[in-house]
């Protein structure tokens, strides 16, 4: 590591500067010197240093100045203040300002060789993390978004493009072609990318429960309100904001919302300060908002506020030369996650997974994948671990206990209101809750 390391030392003293100077050399560091700042800053126009020793009382331009002047133009180095006994609290004051530590004139060697070690580590430990933040980053960045048709090509383009805005994105597409993952890749590409991605799933609260997990709410906002909480929009600071199923939210509260979207300001529920955040919405959707204008069921405003960018993402059935890829991407992911030894999937079984229409689109084909590398036996899948693909019995030809037809009758009513379930409950003729309770009886997903 030392090897690597470039150290400058500035101090008008002839007898400081060479003292340094040696002391450091003898460390394997790479080591210049500087009688005053002018020449340390020239000098670090050209030569990018680790860290500077730099002396505080220095004539014509003195260490605060230069260390102000190094911080604005070159941030990641370090500073040390080499100081005397009587102006350790300017040195003091200098760390304030961006120094990482101060030396006492007349040094002892063993204090010198400690402090830059220490130094040293810090900064490769803060190398590290950049460098597994930008790992993490490229991870993220595409994750379960494999393809190679023109489609996702052009989405994988659009995703590059959108990361450096800051304007609203609606996401739309059917149930399962990755609304997220496509969010989740612009939050990674984007200068947010060190805060919070923060998803709310509009269509899994009750309207009350919405609002306040939206704007969270203080001690005593309403019964069983025992201590004041923040809500996602608190949470998504600095971040991103990501709406699913934006379609389901309420009238009113699309309303608070806009409002929100225009002023960044809102209040918690129950609470008089008002909160300013700074956060990026994206929102996403498989109903077709335009109808739901048209039906009365969304508001036009909110729209607009929400579409300045629209991205659609086409289902499987559509692009099914991406099949093959994401076959070979679940199939290696759950292999590991098993640990099984499953080489290959054999060409009738690949015909099937080629064939099917896949409705619930790519999170339906990493469902089958799981399912058969769970049950599957052999070294390799075959038609057998998919035969749940094939076309079903006709339903006059197989009797249904009363359980199934519950599940299939509940499935077509909810898919009939996009999942709307307020809608969904009032054509069955149940509340909410009785609703919610069968669909996580059943484990029905959309």
């Amino acid at each position: 590591m030392a090897e690597r390391i470039r150290i400058l030392v500035v101090d008008d003293e002839l007898v400081i500067r060479e003292s340094l100077k040696g002391w450091l050399k003898k460390g394997g560091y790479q080591v210049d010197a500087a009688d005053g700042g002018a020449a340390a800053l020239a000098m670090l126009e050209d030569t990018p240093y680790d860290l500077l020793f730099l002396d505080i009382m220095m004539p014509v331009m003195n260490g605060i100045e230069v260390l102000q002047a190094v911080k604005e133009r070159y941030p990641q180095t370090m500073v040390v203040m080499i100081t005397a006994y009587g102006s350790v609290e300017t040195a003091v004051e200098a760390m304030k300002g961006g120094a990482s530590d101060y030396l006492m004139k007349p040094f002892n060697p063993d204090h010198l060789t400690l402090l830059t070690e220490k130094l040293i580590q810090h900064k490769k430990l803060v190398e590290e993390n950049i460098y597994l933040r930008a790992q993490v980053a490229e991870t993220v960045r595409f994750e379960n978004l494999v393809g190679c048709s023109k489609a996702m090509q052009e989405i994988f383009g659009m995703i590059q493009d959108l990361a450096a805005s800051e304007a609203p994105v609606l996401i739309t597409g059917e149930t399962g072609t990755g609304k997220e993952l496509v969010a989740k890749a612009i939050h990674a590409k984007s200068p947010r990318c060190h805060g919070h991605f923060i998803a709310i799933n509009c269509g899994g609260f009750p309207e009350h429960l919405l609002e306040s997990e939206l704007f969270g709410y203080e001690r005593g906002a309403f019964t069983g309100a025992v201590r004041a909480k923040k809500g996602r929009l608190e949470m998504a600071h600095r971040g991103t904001l990501f709406l699913d199923e934006v379609g389901t939210v309420p009238l009113k509260m699309q309303v608070d919302f806009l409002r929100v979207l225009e002023t960044k300001r809102f209040h918690r529920l129950g609470g008089t300060e008002e909160i300013e955040v700074d956060f990026r919405v994206i929102a996403a959707t498989n109903r077709n908002l335009q109808e739901a204008i048209q039906r009365g069921e969304f508001r036009q405003d909110f729209f607009y506020r929400l579409n300045v960018i629209s991205l659609h993402i086409p289902p499987l059935r559509e692009r099914r030369e991406d099949i093959p890829l994401l076959v070979g991407h679940f199939l290696e992911r759950y292999r590991r996650e098993t640990n099984k030894q499953i080489d290959t999937i054999r060409p009738e079984a690949r015909a099937i997974l080629e064939r099917y229409d896949w409705p619930g689109n790519a999170r339906e084909l990493e469902n089958a994948i799981e399912r058969a590398v769970v049950i599957c036996k052999k070294r390799s899948l075959g038609p057998e671990e998919f035969s749940f693909l094939t076309p079903s019995v006709p339903a006059a030809a197989r009797p249904h206990s009363l359980r199934e037809s519950e599940i299939a009758h509940l499935k077509k009513v909810l898919e009939e209101f996009d999942w709307n379930i307020s809608r969904a409950a009032e054509a069955l003729e149940i509340n909410r809750v009785t609703l919610h309770k069968k669909i996580n009886r059943y484990g029905l997903r959309q």
